[in-house]
C-alpha cells in the first residue's frame, strides 16, 4: 500500500491528538506536516510527539506557517509538501476555504466539525446545505474524497446511527445523541475546546429535528436526567449540534436530537456573561475608540482548552440512545463509548474532549488510506460502511459499547 502522506491544518488540542495517531501509524500515513498561523504551537505538537516517541517509524514530522483562510497559499503548501490529504483541525471558519484548497489541489479531506461564518450565529437549518454540500458536485466531479464531521460528535455518533438503523432496527423512531463530560479540570471556569466556537454554539436558538420537521427552542430550556454507565446519573439540555443536520437528511428518521450535560456552576455564568452581551459575536466600540468583539475577549481571557489536560480528571461517556421497533415490537438500547481524562493525558498528553474528537479522524484517514473509505465524493460519516470504522476506533483506543434489553456488553 502506498503512503498517502498528510497534512494537518491547525495546532490546538484535536490537533495534538491527531499528530499523535498520525505518528503511530506514519508507516501507513507517510510523512506528516502540521500547518497553523503560530508555527510555535506546531512545533510544541512535533516536541510533544518525540516526547512520547509516537512516530512507529523513522519519517518526516515538520511544522509550517500558513493563514488557512488563503486558498492560493494553502494549495501552494499541499503541492510542496506532495501530501495526498488533509486533515482539517483548525477553526470552523476556515473549512470552506481548506475544502476549496483540497478540491483545487486534488487531494482529499475530511474535518471534525461544521463551517460557521464568523459573522453568523444559529443559521437556518440545515446547516450543511449552507455551505459544504454546495461544493459536492465540485467533488464528484474531479474525485475528490471528502468526509465530513469525521470527529466523535458529529462522526462516530453518526456511525451508530447508521449501524442502528442497518442492523438493530426495522424502523428507527428517534435518535437522541447524549454527550456527557463528568471530568473536573480544576479551574473557575473553561471551556474544553475553542471558546468562541463553544460559546457560538449555545447562544443562538437550538435547532433540532422532531417530527419529521426543524424545531427551534430556546438554550436550557428542555432538560433530561438518566443514569448512565460509569458516569452515574447526568443532567442533559437539548441542544443544536452539527451531526442533526446532515442525519435528518440522510436517514428516514422522525426525530434527530443532541443533549449535553452541563453543570450549575458553567449555566450560570454563560448566563451572567450572555446577559452582559459578552458573548456577541458583533464588534463594539470601546470609550477609547477601539473596536472588540467581546466573544474574542471572552476567549483571550479563559484558559487555553489544551491547557487544561495535565489536571483534568473523570470520564466522558458519549453516545446514541435510539428508539425504535424490530419484528413489530418496541425496542432501545443505547450504543456508547466511554473515555478517561488521566488515560488520554498519559497517552498523548491531551484530555479526553480532544482525544474523542480527534482519534476518529485518523481512523478516517487509515480507512481512505486503505481505500475502502476512498470513495471520489462528498459524504458525512453516517453515509459510509460503520463496521470497518467502529472496528479501526476500537483499535486506536475508543472502544464501543452497548446496552440494551439483555444488559451491557462491548460492541466493538
Amino acid at each position: 500500500m502506498p503512503k498517502k502522506h498528510v497534512l494537518i491544518i491547525g495546532a490546538g488540542g484535536v490537533a495534538k491528538v491527531v499528530a499523535h495517531k498520525c505518528a503511530q501509524h506514519n508507516h501507513i500515513l507517510g510523512d506528516i506536516h502540521i500547518a497553523s498561523r503560530n508555527i510555535e504551537k506546531c512545533e510544541a505538537i512535533i516536541e510533544s510527539i518525540d516526547r512520547k516517541q509516537s512516530l512507529k517509524v523513522a519519517g518526516t514530522l515538520r511544522a509550517h506557517s500558513v493563514d488557512a483562510m488563503d486558498v492560493q497559499a494553502l494549495v501552494a503548501l499541499i503541492q510542496a509538501t506532495g501530501v495526498s490529504m488533509v486533515l482539517n483541525l483548525g477553526s470552523s471558519f476556515v473549512n470552506q476555504s481548506v475544502l476549496k484548497a483540497c478540491i483545487e489541489a486534488g487531494v482529499a479531506y475530511l474535518d471534525t466539525a461544521i463551517h460557521e461564518d464568523p459573522e453568523k450565529v444559529c443559521e437556518t437549518p440545515p446547516w450543511y446545505a449552507n455551505y459544504e454540500w454546495k461544493l459536492k458536485g465540485a467533488c464528484a466531479a474531479k474525485g475528490i474524497t471528502a468526509i465530513l464531521g469525521a470527529g466523535f460528535d458529529p462522526g462516530v455518533v453518526n456511525a451508530y446511527a447508521a449501524l442502528a438503523c442497518q442492523e438493530y432496527f426495522d424502523e428507527v423512531e428517534s435518535i437522541d445523541i447524549l454527550d456527557v463530560n463528568a471530568g473536573s479540570h480544576g479551574k473557575y471556569f473553561a471551556t474544553n475546546f475553542d471558546p468562541e466556537i463553544n460559546f457560538r454554539e449555545f447562544t443562538g436558538r437550538v435547532w433540532t429535528w422532531q417530527n419529521r420537521e426543524w424545531t427551534a427552542n430556546e438554550m436550557f430550556e428542555v432538560k433530561l436526567t438518566r443514569e448512565f454507565p460509569q458516569v452515574g446519573s447526568q443532567t442533559l439540555y437539548l441542544t443544536g449540534h452539527d451531526e442533526i443536520h446532515s442525519l435528518s437528511q440522510n436517514l428516514n428518521v422522525p426525530n434527530v436530537r443532541f443533549w449535553m450535560g452541563f453543570g450549575e456552576h458553567y449555566i450560570n455564568v454563560f448566563n451572567v456573561l450572555k446577559n452582559l452581551g459578552l458573548l456577541s459575536e458583533q464588534a463594539v466600540t470601546t470609550a477609547e475608540g477601539q473596536s472588540v468583539v467581546p466573544l474574542k475577549v471572552v476567549k483571550a481571557v479563559l484558559p487555553d482548552p489544551a491547557s487544561l489536560a495535565p489536571a483534568y480528571q473523570g470520564k466522558t461517556c458519549i453516545g446514541d440512545w435510539i428508539r425504535g421497533t424490530q419484528n413489530g415490537a418496541p425496542k432501545e438500547l443505547f450504543i456508547y463509548n466511554i473515555c478517561d481524562h488521566e488515560d488520554n493525558y498519559r497517552e498523548v498528553e491531551s484530555q479526553a474532549i480532544s482525544y474523542t474528537a480527534g482519534v476518529p479522524a485518523v481512523a478516517a484517514a487509515l480507512l481512505i488510506a486503505e481505500g475502502s473509505w476512498d470513495v471520489g465524493k462528498m459524504v458525512n460519516v453516517e453515509e459510509l460502511p460503520p463496521k470497518p470504522f467502529l472496528e479501526k476506533l476500537a483499535s486506536l483506543g475508543l472502544t464501543t459499547f452497548i446496552q440494551d434489553a439483555s444488559g451491557e456488553r462491548q460492541l466493538f
